[in-house]
């Protein structure tokens, strides 16, 4: 491949995987339906008002739910968290991904998970097409801290582990 060429996805998504992203769960509630999956593609875009981004695929099961509620929730895992981010990534049933998860509700019904570094409450501003994705912009409407514990990151197509001493070792990947 020529440098500076556009290169295939699977390149690309090599090529990103040098990025290293915390990692969340965003949830949509709608009636008595809660729909969820693991994002890495969140960003904070405006701390006035405060804002959020998130990138979602346009085919996802939690996209349908989100865009009736015209809601979404955003949980930050911490490190001990991982088996959470592999759950809600997983292509099963959206109520099977909450069985036995231990979850609180956000004022306006979003499930939150218990336990991370902290949650928001988005009402949705705009939806965006984007390629395969759909760019859902949020305006916080309710946030809370959650524990001081490290983050659980992605880098290389893995995740990070804490260590004893409070540090996190990255995955060496591919070379």
């Amino acid at each position: 491949m020529v440098a500076g060429a556009p290169s295939p996805p699977d390149g690309f998504r090599r090529l990103m995987s040098r990025w290293t992203t915390g990692v969340s769960v965003v949830t949509a509630h709608d009636g008595a339906v809660d729909a969820g999956l693991t994002v890495n593609a969140l960003l904070s875009v405006s701390l006035a008002p405060p804002a959020l981004l998130v990138s979602l695929m346009h085919d996802v099961d939690t996209l349908p739910v989100l865009e009736r509620s015209g809601r979404f929730g955003a949980s930050l895992l911490a490190a001990d968290q991982r088996s959470l981010s592999e759950r809600f990534a997983l292509p099963s049933a959206p109520a099977r991904k909450f069985e036995g998860v231990p979850i609180h509700r956000a004022p306006h019904g979003s499930a939150l998970l218990d336990g991370t570094l902290g949650g928001v409450e988005c009402r949705v501003v705009s939806r965006t097409p984007a390629f395969d994705h759909i760019l859902v912009m949020g305006e916080v409407e309710y946030q809370e801290v959650g524990r001081d514990a490290l983050p659980l990151v992605f880098y290389r197509s893995g995740y990070g582990e804490a260590d004893a001493s409070g540090r996190i070792r990255l995955p060496s990947g591919r070379p």
